[in-house]
């Protein structure tokens, strides 16, 4: 290991062997019918780990059929509760079993942290799954009190098949933020992983054979957006479509299920979350707080803080305290242990994360620390900070999703708030103060699905997770996301001579 303008070098590495290269249909490894591949690459060289099946829409019409003989004459959608709950535990342990290759499989294919996925991405999916199956056997409907002489209750059913389009910067937890309640619901489904991150996705597909669920429950099809997603958006056979991703695919995705078969759609897409610090607080720790908010993966996070708001009697000295923790931020190889950060997914991702950076510059913003690309092999940028950011610039407005902060200076509770609001966006926001009634008065009137009072990304199976405005529609995580997984049915039937109604 070496260690030089903050960069690590490490190359002692013991890669996993790519086990899965194929979609994964009713229960087996197929080859797409077209024979096609794609390439999947290592951000840390932009060298080619291997070749992936690219399914098409040919593919995708035979993953929806397994599914949905799996739903309309299968075993899954019928088996008591308890049953799937016991699968799906197994399902659970198995990801346990597997963590260290799950953790390096999205280390090699996203660039993730392999200590990261290791002890907290890996084992939050096995954990996801677990909070899941515990649920399996408590959805139930509800006996009403009708107002004449009928019998009423309600029904909640699988809404039948699912399809998932997850994204590449979290591949082992959406998976299970989207498989997990489908699975407890005793929907059938089709995943699309992200063409960048396909690898975790299969090996997923595999352990869930072992564990039990049925063939044809869940099939993942590897393959592009414009193809295999666009497929499963506008099939005709599918019940529901849930996607994260960006805010503009996410606009194709209801255009194809409403011209399709009208198909409800759930969106957890884009944001641009503020992070307000008012001059109340310990500004060693918001510093360290801050900084995460927007660092965290490579910025490759929705509801990265990437505007810091900051009252002005404590701007310049929090200025200080950035820089100080900045300069003890480490980019390098993401199988390091001292790494903080590693590359960006994929070339494409790394160019438009410059091109902002390049934005700022021209548009006026003054660069404080960074901003370019590390002098190695890989798609490495060092983390960058810009102050003298107006509210109307581009890297304040549009969503980097890069390791690019944005520091702005307020005075008053209602002038942040005007501003923190002034988006198109509202996934997330971060508030920073010992003040209870301010700590109130903004998370009320911030427009934004998820708000974190003085902690920041504190994420749980059991918090609801979603958002405002362009950041879409729908909840992942807790029971709430059960619902979209479900029908409710009401049935009702006369009663006759019954001494009371």
């Amino acid at each position: 290991m070496t260690v030089q303008n903050g960069s690590v070098e490490y190359s002692h590495i013991n890669l996993p062997k790519i086990k899965f290269t194929k979609l994964f249909i009713k229960g087996e490894f197929v080859d797409s019918v077209s024979g096609k591949k794609f390439e999947t690459v290592d951000p840390r060289s932009g060298e080619v780990i291997a070749e992936i099946a690219e399914g098409e829409k040919e593919d995708v019409d035979l993953a929806v059929k397994a599914a949905r003989e799996a739903f309309d004459k299968g075993p899954w959608p019928r088996l008591p509760g308890c049953e799937r709950r016991r699968i799906m535990l197994k399902f659970a342990d198995l990801i346990d079993e597997n963590v260290e290759e799950l953790a390096a499989l999205d280390t090699i294919d996203g660039g993730k942290l392999y200590k990261m996925g290791k002890t907290v991405d890996v084992p939050s999916a096995a954990e996801t799954i677990r909070y899941f199956a515990g649920a399996a056997d408590k959805i139930h409907g509800s006996t009403l009190k009708m107002s004449c002489e009928l019998h009423g209750y309600t029904l909640h059913e699988p809404i039948g098949v699912v399809g998932h389009i997850i994204p590449w910067n979290f591949p082992s937890q959406m998976f299970s933020m989207k498989v997990g309640p489908a699975l407890a619901a005793g929907c059938t489904m089709v995943v699309k992983p992200a063409e960048q991150t396909p690898l975790s996705a299969l090996f997923y597909a595999h352990l869930a054979k072992l564990a039990g669920i049925p063939d044809g429950v869940l099939n993942v099809v590897t393959g592009y957006g414009h193809t295999a997603g666009a497929a499963i958006s506008s099939h005709m056979d599918i019940d529901k479509v849930c996607f994260t991703g960006s805010t503009e695919v996410g606009r194709l995705v209801v255009q194809a299920a409403a011209t399709s078969n009208l198909k409800p759609v759930s969106l957890e897409l884009g944001g641009k979350s503020p992070f307000i610090i008012f001059d109340d607080v310990d500004v060693d720790k918001v510093a360290d707080l801050a900084l995460q908010g927007t660092l965290f993966n490579k910025g490759e996070v929705c509801v990265a803080g990437s505007r810091v708001f900051v009252q002005e009697g404590i701007y310049d000295k929090f200025l200080v305290k950035l820089v100080e923790k900045v300069k003890t931020w480490v980019v390098g190889d993401p199988f390091h242990p001292n790494v903080h950060q590693g590359p960006q997914v994929d070339k494409n991702q790394y160019e438009r994360i410059l091109s902002f950076i390049e934005h700022g510059k021209r548009e006026g913003a003054t660069l404080l620390t960074g901003g370019k690309p590390l002098d190695r092999k890989g798609y490495y940028i060092e983390p960058t900070i810009f102050t003298d950011v107006a509210d109307d610039m581009t890297i304040a407005k549009e969503e980097i999703f890069g390791p690019v902060m944005s520091v702005m200076k307020f005075k008053t509770v209602e002038e942040v708030i005007k501003r923190g609001n002034a988006s198109k966006y509202g996934l997330a926001a971060g508030i920073m103060t010992n003040d209870l009634n301010i700590a109130n008065t903004v998370s009320r009137s911030i427009r934004a699905g998820v708000i974190w009072i003085n902690c920041y990304f504190a994420f749980d199976r059991d918090l609801p997770y979603g958002g405002y405005k362009m950041s879409g529609f729908g909840r992942d995580l807790g029971m709430e996301s059960l619902n979209k997984y479900l029908q409710v049915k009401s049935v009702a039937m006369p009663i006759h001579d019954s001494p009371w109604l």
